[in-house]
């Protein structure tokens, strides 16, 4: 299965039209959510396009496609706008017989990391920052960037995972790091 796996929308239809063209051009299978989907918060300026009713017409249509994860800017009123679940604190995926505990990051991250063993690898998004990073007692710490508020001089980015590899691109397909697991 390949999955498309993003963070950070923050309400941009613009950026959230480019991620939904990469998942159409990409051809994959499902698209993780990171959370922070419709809401800007308070830490951040508006991004491009910020019209969260236009996010949620683009991405309602794909429900049967898109699994979601709360963010810290996710709350109950936006479930009840979502067609697919976005209350969920974390999930766990397997790949290449590894756990990936996939999350946003303001709960779990790593200076309070869950159970992981080696190999296994932290998944979040919340920093705005694109990141791989080892950890031990040898897991990884994994974070696809912002689709809409990237950080750091960073990109506008998001993640595939398929068989394994961790491919870290910018909104235009262009890849720019990598990890097999």
């Amino acid at each position: 299965m390949k999955w498309l796996i993003a963070s950070d929308i923050h309400g941009s239809a613009h950026y959230c039209r480019l991620l939904l063209q990469a998942f159409v051009q990409e051809q994959a299978d499902k698209l993780l959510l990171l959370g922070d989907i419709l809401y800007h918060g308070p830490r951040n300026d508006l991004p491009q396009g910020y019209a969260p009713k236009e996010v949620i017409a683009l991405l309602n249509p794909l429900a049967d496609k898109i699994f979601c994860l709360r963010g810290n800017c996710e709350a109950e009123v936006d479930q009840m706008v979502l067609s697919f679940p976005v209350l969920a604190e974390y999930c766990l995926l397997e790949a290449a017989g590894h756990l990936i505990f996939a999350t946003h990051g303001h709960c779990y991250n790593l200076a309070s990391p869950p159970a992981l063993s080696g190999g296994d690898v932290l998944l979040h998004g919340h920093t705005h920052v694109p990141a791989k990073q080892s950890a031990p007692p040898g897991w990884w710490y994994l974070n696809p960037g912002s689709v809409s508020i990237p950080k750091e001089n960073s990109p506008h980015s998001y993640m595939i995972l398929e068989d394994g590899l961790f491919l870290w691109k910018r909104l235009d397909g262009t890849e720019f790091d990598r990890l097999s697991l």
